[in-house]
């Protein structure tokens, strides 16, 4: 292992380690590895994605694994693109196993098919009839990107 990745995996472990004892998850290096990948980008990453930027240290089985105990755990949370494909990006620190509270827009550029968690569009109140529960709400707008629209012009 080189210097540098050395480093990485420690300072993935210094950030991530107490996130997955919260959740009474074990402390391993693929559920670190994931955490590092998916809280460096700025947008949400499919899980093909996600194996190739993994390469041989996760095995895809595992990786199903951990992308689904996360998003049970309310680490991450999941949503599909333009071409159904699901994707993922990390949950605000308020979600946990019993509710997501990932109640926000997500832009889909439907150039790119990057998707966008954009945290400043909060959901309005919904005031569901009696005897009903809401588990989630979904709400995504598709346009151009920054870079895409750039592109167009």
């Amino acid at each position: 292992m080189t210097a540098i990745a050395h480093t990485q995996e420690q300072e993935a472990n210094e950030r991530f380690a107490p996130l997955l004892r919260r959740n009474k998850l074990k402390v391993t290096q693929p559920r670190l590895r994931v955490l590092q990948i998916v809280s460096e980008k700025e947008t949400a990453i499919s899980q093909p994605d996600l194996e190739k930027l993994l390469g041989d240290s996760v095995d895809r089985v595992t990786l199903y694994r951990v992308l689904a105990t996360f998003e049970e755990k309310g680490i991450l949370h999941k949503i599909f693109d333009l071409h159904g494909t699901a994707t993922y990006a990390l949950c605000s620190t308020d979600c946990d196993e019993h509710h997501h509270h990932d109640e926000h827009v997500h832009f889909i550029c439907s150039a790119c098919n990057r998707i966008y968690c954009l945290e400043d569009f909060k959901m309005p109140k919904i005031n569901l009839p009696e005897g009903y529960q809401l588990q989630s709400i979904g709400v995504n707008a598709v346009g151009l990107c920054a870079q895409c629209r750039v592109r167009k012009v």
